[in-house]
């Protein structure tokens, strides 16, 4: 089986940091690029972050410079280190592989 698994969502306070983690399984993860969505409330899912195979990265404006992105593919695991978070970072935060279907996405709550 393929499939993703994200953690690391909770609820933090505005200004706070939290890393989200997005294990895959059963394809060559060093051989795919791997992105970051969220969706939050009644809102369509939208792009965060990607990372290429050969380690290069993109990010939405609305998170340049407090968002990072980083894989280790020795744990086929991608990573999303959130800085700074604002409340407008409420959402469901899913990664996204072309060899994957979506996994369950993880809550991330930024709210005082």
């Amino acid at each position: 089986q393929v499939h993703l698994v994200e953690s690391g969502g909770g609820l933090v306070q505005p200004g706070g940091s939290l890393r989200l983690s997005c294990t895959a399984s059963g394809s060559i993860f060093r051989l795919h690029d791997m992105a970051w969505f969220r969706q939050a409330p009644g809102k369509q899912r939208e792009w965060v972050a990607e990372i290429s195979a050969r380690v290069g990265t993109k990010y939405a404006e609305a998170v340049k410079g407090r968002f990072f992105i980083s894989r280790d593919n020795a744990k086929s695991t991608v990573y999303l280190q959130m800085n700074n978070l604002k409340p407008e970072d409420t959402a469901v935060y899913y990664c996204h592989g072309s060899a994957w279907s979506w996994g369950q996405g993880t809550q991330v709550s930024v709210s005082s």
